[in-house]
């Protein structure tokens, strides 16, 4: 008898194998994937993992006629349907081989709907199993990891596979039908090619910032005025408030500054008021993502990657959790010793391990599959970004075990000639919980000492600050998430990813997410012609539907066929008005595409073009203006600013973690060209020109020539791709051929 137990990801695999293991697994490794033979209790047990989903939807053969909407659809490998996905084709061959060995199955993929669906689909069309045993567990630690396999369940958790497999049935028919849809029709409107997207979860996200862009834009400032007194108070320099705070009238204020001209301030009334802070509660998913963007400005899309990292190298328990709520049975003591071993954290855990009885301050939200994210005490090595993560979420997990914490607010009043103003401080009386939460408390002192009633403040300046209201704030990437959680739109899992699509797509842009004008017309268009697929209430449907599924009163098809009547509604009002959408959202992309004058002609304009081989600047002057400039495969967009050294326009350029750049568009502008020497420079040229030719000193068969990218010149190979010999006096990194 031998046993497969099927693994979500490699790094999982190898942790399950160690832990089960009599001795030491044997790894073996073909094809670049790995999978590990072990001894368990005496038992033949292999280990094999997929890579994430193995598996995707994709139209059917009878569904590629390119009809819109398209509902025949089918599971696909994911190297059948991209190309970019063509490695998964190795972790399917070996699956296929494992399960020929053996008789027994065991899916071990994250517990949650993605790793239910993944699991599912590998012993379906990999083994040719209808059912397996699962194992459930939420931290890779040996201790649980044995525990879930010995107490695994007989049957794979169908009810939440259900749900799993109709939610990508659901986003595969809103988002491939709408975006098709919208990409034709600025196809028909435009007479060229603009990739457009949207989706159940997208559009309604993307409402959210169009609306708030919208109130932004049309926000008309309204003046007001505040009066301030300055002055010393016990050789302290203070500054306090009128407690009117607003003044609407100007003449209101005249009328004060005459009435406190020149009089004594005198402290009329002191306050204090001692207030109780209670424990902050466990994290979720999103109050982790919402904390780390708060306190160490790591976005909420970074943040699930790397609390995943985390989860998978055994530190954390599983981050993707909707649970607010810490259960006995996780053995706070044991984690805390463990981690007294760590010299940031001694102190703390010794504070904690000194109380009688250890009870975590939990939150209303729970998730019957996995409890909050805390640390499981295991040591390992991280650093950066990961290692700031880490310590908040060690941080926490100490604060919800802590003593409320008190404060003391102190309120001072003060009388100017019947006319009174006020300045308030606070202290903290009792640390409590801060001071394990550390250095993410969200508090500052403001000291107020040695004041009593009836002292008189020295040298009172009493002035008035004239002022204009503001417009609401743009959300951010945290605060969008928090309000789609309020709104109940897409998942703990998903929310993130959505919004990082919204920016890839450019339909938002900025730490504070700003609509850009395709986003504002995409939304205008489709409330105009398709509110259906904005409507947060219905897109919350089906999420309780979904949840319904789980709890064995809904069915797939039946939610399935609701979607195809809804879908079919609004495909029919596209294709009526198709032509009137198109040439909305075309208007938009055209200022989208703008980069700014050309510097070559009087009246062209630079503008973004798409050709056979990719997008590039050209002027639209062409073709009495050849002037080109080449693109890198990034989010480009226009800067305000123009280039100080040469005056032409600049591009910021943004990629996938990294931090944008701001890039003249010539790529023989002194600001790349700067680092080159006269003689260096002289070369170039020649090249260029054809007056000098010279061989590749490294294949021996090319031509050296001058390439122009947006980072600058530079010389290589004309051989390229089979020879990659670049050469400046500043080195480029030559990239593995």
């Amino acid at each position: 008898m031998v046993e497969l137990i099927i693994t979500e990801k490699p790094a999982q695999a190898e942790k399950i194998a160690t832990a089960l293991a009599d001795t030491k697994p044997t790894k073996r490794t073909v094809n670049r994937v790995s999978f590990y033979e072990l001894k368990h209790k005496g038992k033949s047990i292999l280990v094999g993992c997929a890579v994430g989903h193995l598996f995707g939807l994709a139209k059917s053969k009878k569904g590629t006629s390119g009809k819109i909407p398209n509902f025949d659809i089918e599971w696909k490998p994911k190297y059948e349907i991209s190309k970019g996905a063509e490695y998964t084709r190795n972790y399917v061959n070996i699956l296929k081989n494992l399960a020929k060995r053996a008789d027994k199955f065991t899916v071990a993929t994250d517990y949650d709907v993605e790793g239910s669906v993944i699991g599912f689909n590998v012993v379906k069309f990999i083994c040719g199993q209808k059912d397996a045993k699962r194992m459930k567990f939420s931290t890779l630690t040996k201790d649980e990891l044995i525990d879930s396999y010995e107490k695994a369940n007989k049957h794979l958790d169908f009810p939440r596979i259900e749900a799993g497999k109709t939610r990508h049935k659901l986003d595969w028919y809103y988002g491939i039908n709408i975006s098709n849809a919208l990409t034709q029709a600025i196809k028909k409107g435009a007479k060229r090619f603009r990739l457009m997207s949207t989706g159940r979860v997208q559009g309604p996200t993307l409402k959210l910032i169009v609306k708030r862009e919208e109130s932004i834009k049309k926000f008309k400032p309204k003046k007001y005025w505040e009066i301030f007194l300055e002055g010393e108070l016990n050789k302290k320099k203070i500054l306090a408030k009128h407690k009117k705070d607003k003044f609407q009238k100007k003449e209101d204020v005249t009328k004060i500054l005459k009435n406190t001209k020149g009089k004594k301030a005198i402290v009329s009334k002191i306050t204090k008021r001692i207030t109780t802070v209670n424990p902050p509660t466990p994290f979720d998913l999103t109050t982790l993502q919402i904390e780390a963007f708060r306190a160490l400005r790591i976005t909420p899309k970074e943040t699930s990657k790397l609390a995943q990292d985390l989860y998978t190298a055994g530190l954390i328990s599983y981050p993707r959790t909707s649970s607010q709520k810490l259960p006995i049975a996780i053995n706070y003591k044991k984690i805390l010793k463990q981690l007294s071993k760590n010299k940031d954290f001694s102190k703390s855990c010794e504070l904690l391990l000194s109380k009688s009885k250890l009870k975590p301050n939990e939150g209303k939200k729970d998730d019957p599959a996995h409890p909050a994210v805390y640390p499981t005490g295991e040591r390992g090595k991280f650093s950066g970004r990961s290692k700031l993560l880490y310590e908040l979420i060690v941080r926490r997990f100490f604060a919800v075990f802590g003593d409320p914490a008190r404060k003391e607010s102190t309120n001072v009043k003060i009388d100017v000639n019947k006319e009174e103003f006020s300045f308030s401080g606070s202290i903290i009386v009792e640390k409590g919980w801060y001071e394990l939460y550390g250095r993410f408390v969200d508090t500052k002192e403001i000291i107020i000492k040695n004041v009593n009633e009836g002292d008189e403040v020295k040298k009172p300046k009493i002035n008035d600050e004239e002022k204009e209201t503001q417009p609401p704030k743009r959300y951010t990437q945290a605060s969008i998430i928090k309000e789609m959680e309020s709104l109940r739109l897409g998942t703990k899992s998903t929310r993130a990813i959505i919004v990082d699509a919204l920016a890839q797509r450019r339909y938002i842009d900025g730490i504070r997410l700003e609509a850009t004008p395709i986003g504002m017309a995409l939304i205008k268009n489709l409330e105009k012609y398709a509110p259906e697929i904005l409507d947060e209430k219905l897109t919350r449907e089906f999420e309780e539907d979904m949840e319904k599924i789980m709890d064995n009163k809904h069915s797939e098809e039946k939610i399935l066929a609701k979607a195809r009547k809804v879908l079919t509604t609004i495909i029919n009002k596209f294709k009526k008005n198709e032509l009137e959408i198109g040439k909305a959202l075309a208007k938009a992309t055209k200022d989208e595409n703008l980069i700014g004058k050309c510097p070559n002609c009087e009246k062209g304009r630079l503008m973004i073009r798409f050709g056979k081989f990719g997008r590039f600047i050209a002027c639209n002057g062409y073709p009495k203006c050849k002037t080109i400039y080449s693109l890198p495969s990034a989010l480009v967009k226009a800067h305000d600013e123009l280039c100080k050294e040469c005056g032409k326009p600049q591009l910021k350029i943004i990629k996938k973690g990294k931090k944008p750049q701001i890039l003249c568009i010539d790529p023989a502008c002194k600001t790349k060209t700067g680092h080159l020497s006269k003689e260096k420079l002289k070369e170039m040229k020649a090249i260029d020109s054809g007056k000098l030719k010279k061989k590749c000193p490294k294949c021996k068969e090319g031509n050296l020539k001058v390439r122009k990218s947006i980072y600058g010149l530079f010389i290589s190979c004309d051989g390229y791709p089979k020879c990659r010999y670049i050469e400046t006096d500043k080195p480029i990194k030559k990239t593995k051929s």
